[in-house]
């Protein structure tokens, strides 16, 4: 049988996202806004950098904003395991973007640490560097909460772009203030370039993330085993075999085999089922749960693309260090 996430849960969830991506969509206006007045007056490639990166924030976010409100859609006749990946698909469209960004950002640099220009009006670009280091930080952590309320793999690709520029901002900063106090534009540059780089490993993890959620990537052991040990707290569940996870957006799918005595009643191992679901619930609260009773000891193969997988019934014995979910 199988559970759903509780509505209430979802909708929470679903709530978070939505004002979040609202938040970051208004920031990273605001945030163009202020580099493009810096750079008119200050002609500084770090904030050229900085700005560029801003932009593609932009798009970024009003992808991640359109994206979260698609996967919160309801199952239907096409989607019955829901839209959640439509938060995976936004990721990699992020990851895409400050691919490109990285580039623009670190050829620009190049240009300009072998021409130098001077920096002016040093000091507006430092206000708007330090305005901009406030708003991006405090985004970050609006973010978090969002991401500890929701699970959003799309608000948590989108607090790893942001929190990249945090560090970014920080080393235009050290950019601006090289090229206009110090007079050295060529650290200026440097700074680009530094920038360009960071952005490059976080487009890399983002990227990463994303490409984990569209191939179904199971969760983590520790998570799969305090899955096993939440359903082996009831001593009528002898066994647990061909366990199954995967995320979609910020549902957790958890799929499973377990073994009981094939004398109980179907009201009686109904009950039993019913009662690990809600075990797994209380730890998982976005799950959609798929239990599957097996009689102890008579358990039929399965057919389908996973039959004679290991941990089947009928099938080869799994290697003990590898669980249930071999």
């Amino acid at each position: 049988m199988t559970i759903p996430a509780p509505a209430s849960a979802l909708d929470d969830a679903h709530s978070t996202t939505r004002a979040v991506t609202r938040l970051s969509v208004g920031v990273a206006v605001l945030l163009i806004a202020l580099k493009a007045f810096a750079l008119g007056a200050s002609g500084s490639v770090s904030i050229l950098a900085s700005l560029a990166d801003s932009a593609l924030d932009l798009v970024a976010s009003l992808g991640v904003f359109f994206a979260v409100r698609w996967a919160a859609a309801p199952p239907d006749e096409d989607h019955r395991h829901g839209h959640g990946k439509g938060e995976a698909l936004a990721a990699m469209v992020q990851a895409g973007l400050v691919f490109a960004s990285a580039l623009f950002i670190g050829w620009e640099a190049i240009q300009r640490i072998f021409d130098p220009r001077p920096v002016t009006a040093g000091y507006w670009g430092v206000l708007v560097i330090l305005i901009s280091i406030a708003l991006t930080g405090w985004l970050v952590w609006m973010q978090g909460r969002a991401i500890k309320a929701s699970g959003s793999m799309a608000v948590e690709a989108d607090r790893a772009h942001y929190t990249a520029d945090l560090a970014a901002n920080v080393v235009v900063l050290i950019g601006v203030i090289s090229g206009a106090f110090l007079s050295a534009p060529g650290l200026d540059a440097a700074a680009g370039l530094v920038v360009a780089v960071w952005l490059f490993w976080g487009a890399y993890g983002m990227l990463k993330t994303a490409a984990d959620h569209l191939v179904d990537k199971a969760l983590p052991e520790s998570d799969r085993i305090a899955m096993t040990t939440a359903v082996l707290a009831d001593p009528r569940i002898s066994g647990v075999h061909q366990l199954r996870t995967r995320m979609a957006g910020s549902v957790v799918m958890i799929q499973m085999h377990v073994d009981l005595d094939p004398n109980l009643t179907l009201e009686a191992a109904h009950a039993i089922v019913v009662e690990a679901e809600n075990r797994l619930l209380a730890a998982w609260p976005r799950a959609d749960i798929l239990i599957h009773p097996d009689p102890r000891g008579r358990a039929e193969p399965h057919g389908g693309a996973f039959a004679g997988t290991p941990g089947e019934a009928g099938s080869p014995s799994p290697k003990p260090k590898k669980g249930p979910w071999a």
